[in-house]
């Protein structure tokens, strides 16, 4: 099938008539959810139990930490047992921890229990987007490679839309618990769903001895990681300016209404970005998006009223969805092979530390400068993703040998 065939918005109608595509998404969007839901949960549940938003923060906290260091653990060893195996362990061992963690809080155990539990909670989160990206790399064919992640990043933006609000709902309309009891049902029966899905399961490479190479031992997955964090960053900082520029304006509550503004810009443009059978490299993309996403923050600082800030709010998001969808098929071209699961986890956790970073940074500089200054934090993680990239075409351009069975696949 030629590149004009499958561009358009038809691309994604194609993608879904795949055999085994359209059940594959909607098993991960089921399994997907609980990571916008599960941090938030946390915070609702211990708030409301104790009052305490500070021991809330440090169990929420504790949770994304561990589950950060532990999903490039969980994928390297996907990558060698096979990702059914993982996925039926980890949610088994996620649905005790978490269901652990809640009957804790209810109970008023003592802070540090509930830290244990949530770290246990944490390490038994596989990075499920990264596993779905893998899966689909193992499901069709390269061609059709970019639209299937255009698609994942249209679903996690759908899903960063939706969790908080089911979760919020869940919490407030059920019982405060409601929200990570869901989680615990989503998880289980994603993880299931998707590890009996066998036509996607990546397949598992012998080890060579010594092990084999890993993913981030690859100059140009070293380099991606930096963009992803730098870009990360700016995720948090542009999250702090939303919710200070509607402090500082009288009204916090639009803070929430700024931030899904940015996730609808970044859905719509993830959408066109995935639909369009762009010439450019990958690698190049990745430096065209994350210079889009530098300048549309810029103007963020420069807000002067609510109505303005919403418009800038899309505007900002506009190259989010793109510049992952980029990273994301130019690893799948740079990880040795049998190693995608554990590569996409550690950019998965290199974009989570970004956030963090980017969170914290930018909520100390609006403390001291506004909302002005937060944006401007925002605008640095961008650059640094760009400077990265940029200087790291070379590594990026690099790619793992096509083997003649693969390069016939491609065709």
């Amino acid at each position: 099938m030629s590149g004009a065939a499958k561009s358009g918005f038809g691309a994604y109608p194609r993608l879904l008539r795949e055999p085994g595509a359209l059940t594959l998404g909607l098993y991960g969007v089921v399994g997907r959810f609980p990571i916008a839901m599960r941090s938030l949960g946390c915070l609702l549940l211990v708030a409301a139990i104790s009052g305490s938003l500070a021991g809330a923060g440090v169990v929420a906290a504790a949770m994304l930490v561990s589950q950060g260091l532990a999903s490039p653990v969980l994928g390297r060893l996907a990558d060698r047992v096979g990702q059914r195996k993982v996925l039926l362990t980890t949610c088994l061992v996620h649905a005790v921890a978490l269901s652990t963690l809640v009957i804790a809080i209810v109970l008023g155990a003592p802070l540090p229990l509930l830290v244990v539990a949530a770290i246990a909670t944490g390490c038994a989160s596989v990075s499920f987007t990264s596993f779905m990206r893998a899966r689909w790399a193992a499901l069709v064919e390269q061609g059709t490679l970019r639209t299937a992640y255009a698609l994942e990043s249209v679903l996690d933006e759908t899903i960063f839309l939706l969790g908080p609000l089911l979760v919020t709902v869940l919490a407030t309309a059920v019982h405060p618990a409601a929200g990570l009891v869901a989680c615990v049902a989503f998880t289980t029966v994603g993880s299931i769903a998707v590890a009996a899905h066998t036509r996607s399961e990546p397949v598992v490479e012998p080890v060579p001895d010594g092990g084999g190479q890993r993913a981030i031992a690859v100059t140009g997955v070293q380099v991606l990681m930096v963009a992803y964090a730098g870009m990360g960053f700016l995720l948090g900082a542009v999250d702090v300016t939303m919710v200070a520029f509607a402090r500082e304006q009288g009204t916090p509550g639009l803070g929430g209404v700024f931030l899904s503004l940015t996730a609808v810009g970044s859905l719509a443009a993830g959408a066109v970005f995935g639909a369009v059978d762009w010439r450019l490299p990958q690698e190049r993309l990745l430096v065209a998006t994350s210079t889009v996403l530098a300048i549309g923050a810029v103007p963020l600082a420069f807000a002067g009223s609510s109505p303005v800030m919403a418009g800038l709010a899309v505007v900002a998001g506009i190259a989010i969805a793109p510049g992952l969808i980029a990273g994301s098929t130019l690893l799948e071209a740079l990880a040795p092979k049998g190693s995608l699961s554990e590569g996409f986890s550690w950019l998965s956790s290199a974009g989570a530390l970004g956030i963090a970073l980017g969170t914290g940074v930018g909520g100390w500089l609006a403390e001291s400068g506004g909302f002005e200054a937060a944006a401007w934090a925002a605008v640095g993680g961008a650059v640094v993703a760009v400077v990265l990239s940029a200087t790291g075409q070379p590594a990026l351009r690099r790619r793992r040998p096509v083997e003649p069975g693969m390069a016939a696949r491609e065709q």
